[in-house]
């Protein structure tokens, strides 16, 4: 018996059967631009172990135009399907089935060589595509048939057309990029040519016991984008194509609505994909913000879809499925949806991995290798740090003690749990709660250790965290002035007017916090009326005619930086748009390269510029300090006078921004290290 009848029910495909519902979907990692095939194959392969029913490749360009960019991997030459080979086969050994992104990112191809239906260039590339010709588009055609020829050839079980997220098919669908009059443009008909064309050529070159899956793009989420109606009208015709299944695509790169980061509600577009549902009778997917077993096993009893994408939650836990099975769905380690060392590594052009889960595509780098000899190991703070490397070591066969002075773990993480958009840390915690259970590290909480009390512990881990930068602000003594964790963790009563000083990645997370009252996170409806996203059947590209409307702020709220530069520059590349956005829908004014000159009564008295020029008055009931943090190493100094060694991680070793990625890998690779 399982709690999950309908992830883990196989799925009849006629010429062969996958053994449950869980696609791992396409994600862009960048290791096989580095050609350390072992890696590439050891990452795929644990998955394939994880239980994942079926595994998609990150996107393999079909020809050097067509590459996301310049030197993106493809399957070009014997070396390239040999190297794939060994991919496909790791996988295989481990019971599972793998298929290859096929994908042509047109206008999105980040070089000078790009193309696309028109010259219309793309918002995020600054490259002008070139408008195919009738013989340009055959090759296209042609080189897509031999991408997925070359892939069953390396192994394959099967091949993903990519035809969302604004990438080159989808291009041509749209009149927002598709200006074309000839064959290839115009009605619908012909706008849907091409992915047809392409679909019907790549079943010709693999035949008919091969998986063939189409990307398709349910909602656009961009001006002029596709009616509901030639949604299904394209699904229908890629089935009559060949398809095999029909997997879910949500809005382009270039939309300025969210889809997949934090603040978006789990499943919230699996509604779009139901509509498609009994329209066709191959298998439907529905994807993005699906990131536990129960939200898998609901959506598939509901009849929302066949089967269900998870994307980065392989990332965060390889064994996800393989643990739902065993009845160990609260030690699934959960994807946060953060974005941070995912897709903002992608495009940095870093290679991706998970803040969760640093071994993620590091596996063969970070191999997890029993203690040699078990130790009694202290670790002292239970942030992010201290309980990746206090779960990392006992997971190795230590003897972990885990002390905080807090009665509770997760430090920071609870502060950040409290933010709207960020619910998904309260899952976060509860799973390092189980696994320090589960792995028997021993807890002291509520305790302020000292130096003599460690003296007899084989390692010392000081992972005490920060405390918050003094800003010297004169008059910051008033009873008017509040640190954000006086806000956040003391529930501080705050005022109407409401002046943050500090613009770094707390000072918008306060903001949001101030002028927000329910979370639009845990209420999809809410949400979608914030972003202005409307039924597709309704309103074409699922964009809503009245555009947001976001619920009024709380407060008025006045977000202020010293550094001269935009506020919010240095928040994540692939979600610092979003946070800026929010906080503009809520009417938050920010400045930046201002002078702090003092605080009374009235509020914040700043001046501009480093002459300290036109002095002025922030009105405000209350001003909350969010300046910054400093390493809190007093108890790193104390051992250090009493001669005790210690390793000091996370925010004790470098404040920074409250970054609980460095944290975690930090306290990851000391706990693989003791």
């Amino acid at each position: 018996m399982t709690d999950y009848p309908h992830l883990l029910a196989p799925l009849d495909l006629g010429f062969t059967t996958l053994r449950n519902r869980v696609l791992m979907g396409s994600m862009h990692t960048g290791l096989e631009e580095r050609g350390d095939w072992a890696r590439v194959a050891e990452f795929y392969a644990a998955r394939a172990r994880g239980g994942a029913g079926l595994i998609v490749t990150g996107g393999m360009a079909p020809n050097q135009e067509g590459g996301v960019f310049p030197g993106a991997a493809g399957l070009f030459t014997p070396e390239d399907i040999a190297n794939h080979r060994r991919v496909t086969e790791r996988v295989h050994e481990e019971g599972g089935r793998i298929a290859m992104q096929i994908l042509h990112a047109g206008r999105y191809a980040y070089g000078p060589d790009c193309v696309s239906a028109s010259a219309v260039k793309s918002p995020i590339s600054p490259f002008t595509p070139r408008a195919l010709d009738e013989e340009g588009i055959l090759k296209q055609i042609a080189d897509f048939a031999s991408a997925a020829e070359r892939a069953r050839e390396a192994g394959y079980d099967g091949v993903e057309v990519m035809g969302s997220e604004g990438y080159f098919l989808n291009q041509f669908l749209v009149r927002h990029v598709n200006r074309r009059e000839d064959d290839w443009g115009g009605p619908y008909e012909n706008r849907m040519r091409l992915p047809l064309e392409v679909v019907r050529a790549v079943r010709r070159a693999v035949g008919e016991d091969f998986i063939l899956i189409y990307r398709i793009s349910v909602i656009d989420l961009v001006p002029d984008g596709s009616t509901f109606d030639e949604v299904v009208r394209l699904a229908q015709a890629m089935e009559t194509a060949g398809v095999d299944i029909l997997n879910s695509g949500i809005g382009w790169h270039e939309a300025r609505i969210p889809t997949i980061a934090t603040s978006v509600p789990r499943a919230a577009f699996a509604w779009v994909t139901q509509k498609l549902m009994g329209k066709v009778s191959v298998p439907v997917i529905a994807s993005n913000r699906i990131n536990s077993p129960e939200m898998a096993e609901k959506l598939l009893a509901e009849g929302a879809c066949d089967m269900v994408s998870m994307a980065r939650p392989f990332l965060a836990d390889a064994d996800f499925v393989a643990k739902a099975a065993a009845g160990r769905a609260a030690e699934i380690a959960p994807c946060i949806a953060c974005n941070q060392a995912c897709l903002d590594h992608t495009f940095s052009g870093k290679v991706s991995t998970c803040l969760v889960n640093p071994r993620a595509c590091y596996e063969t780098e970070m191999p997890v290798v029993p203690a040699a000899e078990a130790k009694r190991i202290a670790v002292v703070g239970a942030g992010p740090a201290g309980l990746s490397a206090a779960i990392t070591a006992a997971g190795r066969g230590h003897r972990v003690v885990l002390f905080d002075k807090a009665q509770a773990i997760g430090g920071q993480l609870n502060m950040a749990r409290r933010i709207p958009g960020k619910e998904e840390f309260d899952g976060l915690i509860d799973w390092y709660a189980t696994e320090l259970k589960a792995l028997g590290v021993e807890e002291r909480l509520g305790v302020e250790v000292r130096a003599a009390e460690l003296a007899g512990f084989d390692e010392v881990v000081i992972a005490t965290g920060v405390t918050p930068r003094d800003p010297q602000i004169p008059g910051q003594d008033r009873p008017n002035v509040l640190s954000y964790i006086d806000v956040l963790e003391g529930g501080a009563e705050v005022g109407a007017r409401v002046a943050i000083v500090g613009a770094g990645g707390i000072g918008f997370d306060m903001a949001e916090f101030l002028t927000t009252g329910e979370s639009p996170t845990l209420d999809p409806e809410e949400w979608r009326r914030e972003w202005g996203v409307a039924d597709p059947e309704a309103a074409r590209g699922g964009l809503a005619p009245e555009g947001p409307r976001p619920a009024p702020p709380l407060r008025q709220v006045t977000l202020l930086q010293r550094k001269a530069e935009r506020p919010g520059k240095r928040l994540g590349k692939t979600t610092g748009w979003i946070h800026r956005a929010v906080l503009k829908m809520k009417r938050v004014s920010m400045r930046s390269g201002v002078n702090y000159e003092r605080i009374d009564a009235d509020g914040l008295h700043v001046s501009h510029g480093e002459g300290r020029e036109r002095p002025e008055l922030i009105e405000a009931d209350t001003i909350v300090l969010c300046a910054g943090q400093v390493p809190n190493t007093a108890l790193a100094d104390e051992l250090r006078v009493a001669g005790i060694e210690a390793h000091v991680i996370g925010g004790a070793d470098r404040a920074g921004e409250l970054d609980a990625k460095r944290a975690i890998l930090q306290g990851t690779k000391l706990g693989l290290a003791l």
